[in-house]
């Protein structure tokens, strides 16, 4: 059993490729080798360069690995199909190259769940034909991930998105066969949410395939939840805490993934506001810290 640490572009502020704020990809990449990590994930597809060649040479010469990457897109939205087969293509493409293993699906923020994120009781659902079609699409990607690049696929529920709750997650892979979609589980999205990541990875840990390693401050969370504040707004209030100082108990995630003998990635993702006062190398550096402090 091998578990290896990652880190990804969003722990730099880069959640959309076409952002202006984003910093250059080549200081991330320098950053996330810096702050002692041996991988690091794509980052929306276009982000870092898709010429295979020059995106090789700069992982080697910072001597990282590409774990895997996400595509985040609006599966929820039947208009939004080409966009999301577009970067799913291309996100897979890009993988390939680089011989990564983790295809990662989230649905992206919707205006319709976004005010009752981390209120499970009162968010919106979809009736059952919008919600055979939203299944039927992630289905899709997954089977073209899985069978035509073989490539590992997770769903990873988000904060806002019609795939962020429990019960909703599992009724997804009650419905979509194992052998295409796993679960890349993260630990952060799950405590937003309002429910126990440990419980949750206890009851489903043989089909997790891969992490995500988030934690949660609880005081901005409960803020952020009664004043019904947006996703991006909380992450700039810091809901997104370094490791270990949050509610998310990783000692005992430590613990099950190493009792199940986990062999893989974990990925540290931070979500932070790139505007802010913040520094992404320090929080990257004290959260590898403290992960080999609990023995990663």
């Amino acid at each position: 059993m091998t578990i290896e640490i990652g880190n990804a572009p969003c722990s730099w502020g880069v959640e959309f490729a076409d952002d202006p704020r984003n910093p250059p990809w080549r200081q991330v990449l320098s950053d996330c080798a810096e702050a002692g990590y041996r991988g690091i994930e794509l980052g929306p597809v276009g982000f870092m360069p898709e010429d295979p060649a020059v995106l090789a040479d700069a992982l080697a010469e910072f001597k990282l690995s590409l774990i895997g990457g996400v595509v985040f897109r609006p599966f929820h939205d039947p208009q939004a199909w080409d966009e999301v087969l577009d970067a799913s293509r291309r996100t897979c493409r890009a993988l390939v190259a680089h011989g990564a293993r983790h295809l990662v699906l989230i649905d992206s923020i919707s205006p319709r769940r976004a005010p009752t994120a981390g209120r499970a009781d009162e968010a919106e659902q979809m009736d059952t034909a919008e919600w055979t079609a939203f299944r039927d699409r992630i289905a899709t990607i997954a089977r073209m991930g899985a069978e035509d690049y073989g490539l590992t696929v997770g769903i990873h529920a988000h904060a806002a998105g019609f795939m962020d709750f429990e019960p909703e997650l599992e009724r997804l892979l009650d419905e979509v066969d194992d052998s295409i979609l796993k679960i890349c589980f993260d630990t952060g999205h799950h405590s937003y949410a309002g429910f126990d990541p440990v419980a949750f990875m206890k009851q489903h840990i043989g089909r997790i395939s891969y992490m995500h390693f988030k934690d949660i401050d609880p005081v901005v969370k409960a803020s952020v939840i009664e004043n019904r504040t947006g996703f991006y707004d909380a992450c700039g209030q810091g809901i997104f805490c370094n490791l270990g100082k949050g509610d998310v108990d990783f000692a005992a995630v430590r613990q099950l993934l190493v009792d199940a003998g986990f062999d893989g990635w974990c990925t540290v993702e931070q979500d932070c506001d790139p505007t802010l006062d913040v520094s992404p190398l320090a929080d990257a550096r004290a959260n590898r810290a403290y992960l080999a402090s609990i023995g990663f």
